[in-house]
């Protein structure tokens, strides 16, 4: 390494720290904004886009619009999303899939959206309720299908019951001297 190399480095390390400091003056002097966070929540604005939690969507009958298929737990990437189902059968003889429990575990989610995106009927969405801590892991394991499911299937109607056969007419007194009489003569 020769002086003019030398020189150039040092150079080059001077202005570098020049640069660095005029970054550190500005935020020295810029005004400072502090979030009062947990006192400010009603004002508190949170992106609509902002993914927190996964969540059913109920209609005002309190039903949800999930079919069971499973595309939300196939296409979870850490098996987050854990899906039980029954099949019923329906009064005019078809059967059904329906959901009996659907679990999502927060603390193992990436937040990626592929559930959203894949499930057919839309049924799931995220929130964007982002105060999810806890002291367990064991709390962080949700269960989304929270109100009871309302069957959407009329109950089967019992068919009324037929009427009693009229009891047969009893017969002449003339027919039982008929066969009085034979069995008298054998």
């Amino acid at each position: 390494m020769n002086i003019k190399e030398y020189f150039v480095s040092i150079f080059k390390g001077f202005y570098s720290l020049i640069k660095g400091m005029e970054v550190t003056g500005k935020e020295l002097v810029t005004r400072k904004v502090t979030e009062q966070y947990p006192e400010n929540r009603a004002e508190l604005k949170i992106p609509e886009r902002f993914r927190a939690t996964l969540e059913f969507i109920y209609d005002d009958n309190g039903c949800h619009k999930c079919i069971a298929c499973g595309s939300c737990e196939r296409n979870c990437p850490n098996q987050t999303i854990s899906i039980t189902k029954r099949m019923v059968e329906l009064p005019d003889g078809k059967k059904k899939m329906k959901l009996d429990k659907y679990t999502y575990d927060l603390g193992s989610c990436t937040f990626c959206g592929l559930c959203v995106q894949v499930c057919p009927t839309n049924a799931i969405r995220f929130s964007n309720d982002f105060e999810q801590a806890v002291f367990t892991r064991e709390k962080l394991v949700k269960q989304l299908n929270y109100l009871p499911e309302k069957d959407d299937a009329p109950a089967p109607v019992a068919k009324p019951a037929a009427p009693a056969k009229p009891a047969p007419e009893p017969k002449p007194a003339a027919d039982e001297t008929k066969i009085e009489t034979k069995e008298n003569k054998e």
